[in-house]
């Protein structure tokens, strides 16, 4: 269910901050947006994500992975602007500023898990707008992949290669959605590091 109340009173607001219900809350323009925790089922694939885009992907090219992290637009952080993206994808040339507490700019990938009801396309105009180069969702129940890249004012939905592989030019990962609902993911030519996720 989704409400919409014109001001949120502070004793809801400090309640939220105390029983950290408010750890995924974002900063629409300006609006405060309250998102529930992610299910079980949610969190166990992030996880396994992260553990295999850390192993795989990130320390072999001094590369960062962050899950949960704030990602503020210029001057959007704490008031006006950011969002929780459920992973972040960071190289050495990323244009984005670590001000520890949050991310300012575009990271080279953004990731989000696409849960029933929740409000991930609506995220994509303000990555659009950070000039993030890949905004990967991929669907929390049947792990079915999609790419969208920055193509020069908007997003192009990539279309897969042979055996219905996607690549993301970002980062030579490649993947897509098994009949058993994983995800199949391996670095570009190399065999060794394919896996299938979440584990059993």
């Amino acid at each position: 269910m989704k409400a919409v109340m014109a001001e949120v009173p502070m004793d809801v607001l400090r309640w939220r901050s105390r029983i950290g219900a408010d750890r995924w809350d974002e900063m629409w323009e300006g609006v405060l947006h309250m998102a529930p925790a992610p299910n079980r089922m949610h969190q166990d694939f992030q996880g396994d994500l992260e553990t295999w885009l850390r192993i795989h992907w990130a320390r072999p090219r001094a590369c960062k992975v962050y899950h949960d992290v704030n990602l503020a637009s210029h001057g959007g952080w704490p008031d006006k602007d950011y969002r929780i993206p459920d992973l972040v994808l960071v190289t050495p040339d990323s244009p984005l500023v670590d001000h520890n507490e949050y991310l300012e700019g575009a990271p080279a990938v953004v990731i989000e898990i696409y849960s029933p009801g929740d409000e991930t396309m609506e995220k994509l105009p303000f990555y659009m707008g950070l000039g993030v180069p890949e905004v990967w969702v991929i669907d929390r129940d049947t792990r079915e992949p999609t790419i969208y890249v920055l193509a020069g004012a908007d997003y192009e939905e990539q279309l897969p290669g042979p055996a219905l592989w996607l690549q993301s030019a970002a980062t030579g990962i490649q993947f897509r959605a098994t009949l058993g609902r994983q995800l199949a993911i391996q670095i570009v030519g190399d065999p060794n590091t394919l896996e299938m996720l979440p584990h059993d």
